[in-house]
């Protein structure tokens, strides 16, 4: 068993390091090849902020653990606004100035409903698994549109955030060699995390439904939860809810998806009936407390508190659940 935990904890700590180079070597290629910081920051950093749960997602598909690959994309997604956001949140309230990321919440909120659909009936087939994939298809292809018809109209806030957050002094060589050196972790330590998780679930004799939703959901949006506490700490605020929205679009369209595609068949029905409304729920509750009846978009300590407050209730349903109580 100390074996296993020293797998997960290693896995994770490399998994973080990892994206945080890959992201980092990736912005870096697309800068100097003259792609602007706003394309670069929706779509590249957006992917390489799932990248973690994307690995991971795609490797416990390949070995049958499709449990462990949902519970990861819906556990992800309830940790990044009840954990990551409530934390950022509590540490400094967040005002929203982008219109791009105003534009995008009610586009996770329909993408979020719709991915929903696909999976009541208890089944993620490769059909749906193609659906999800081509809503990615169609969600780049807004972002960009919207992120050039933004830069022609006026200068959005998150470009200013990401422009000055994007590296400027990697060479072509050094990026490519972070890009490299990112991924090959991302590989092994996602490998080793699943190994990991898989023997903890069965020592614990718990589904890997539980240990995807709760350990590896957690571990997956430590990323998150860092980069979104140093964007609000460098006066970034919009950068911190970016990574937050991107993270869950691309959670359901990118990684939601593998599972269907790698091992289609059905998904545990907890997923359905419990976790899944939950994730709704909070994705809806981040809309209204976005927006508030001022129209103001805001997310300030008090709805930070209650994130967190709804995110720790949901881990003691979860625990209750897996006991059967």
């Amino acid at each position: 068993m100390l074996l296993n935990i020293a797998g997960l904890l290693t896995g994770f700590l490399f998994l973080i390091f990892s994206a945080d180079y890959f992201v980092k070597g990736t912005a870096a290629i697309a800068r100097n090849y003259g792609i602007s910081p706003l394309i670069i920051g929706l779509t590249i950093v957006g992917l390489g902020t799932s990248a973690p749960e994307m690995l991971v997602a795609g490797l416990a598909s390949w070995q049958g653990n499709t449990g462990l690959a949902t519970g990861n994309a819906i556990g992800s997604n309830i940790a990044n606004i009840g954990l990551v956001l409530g934390a950022t949140a509590l540490v400094a309230p967040i005002l929203i100035k982008s219109s791009i990321l105003k534009r995008e919440l009610p586009v996770l909120l329909a993408i979020s409903m719709a991915s929903y659909l696909l999976i009541i009936d208890g089944q993620l087939s490769r059909l749906d698994g193609f659906i999800l994939l081509s809503g990615l298809a169609a969600f780049m292809y807004w972002l960009l549109r919207s992120a050039k018809r933004s830069k022609a109209n006026d200068i959005d806030a998150l470009d200013v955030e990401f422009s000055e957050d994007i590296p400027t002094d990697l060479s072509n060589s050094k990026a490519f060699f972070f890009f490299l050196i990112g991924l090959i972790g991302l590989i092994a330590s996602s490998k080793l995390l699943v190994w990991a998780a898989i023997n903890i679930a069965v020592a614990f004799g718990v589904s890997d439904l539980v240990i995807g939703l709760t350990i590896v959901a957690i571990g997956t949006s430590l990323p998150e939860l860092a980069a979104s506490i140093a964007s609000v700490l460098k006066k970034e605020p919009d950068l911190a809810i970016g990574n937050i929205i991107g993270s869950n679009v691309f959670n359901l369209l990118a990684v939601l998806c593998l599972p269907g595609l790698i091992h289609p068949g059905a998904v545990d029905s907890l997923l359905v009936s419990r976790d899944f409304p939950i994730m709704l729920g909070f994705t809806v509750l981040l809309f209204f407390f976005a927006y508030g009846f001022n129209n103001q978009a805001t997310i300030n300590r008090l709805k930070g508190g209650l994130f967190m407050l709804f995110f720790i209730s949901y881990l003691g349903k979860v625990y209750l659940d897996t006991i059967g109580i």
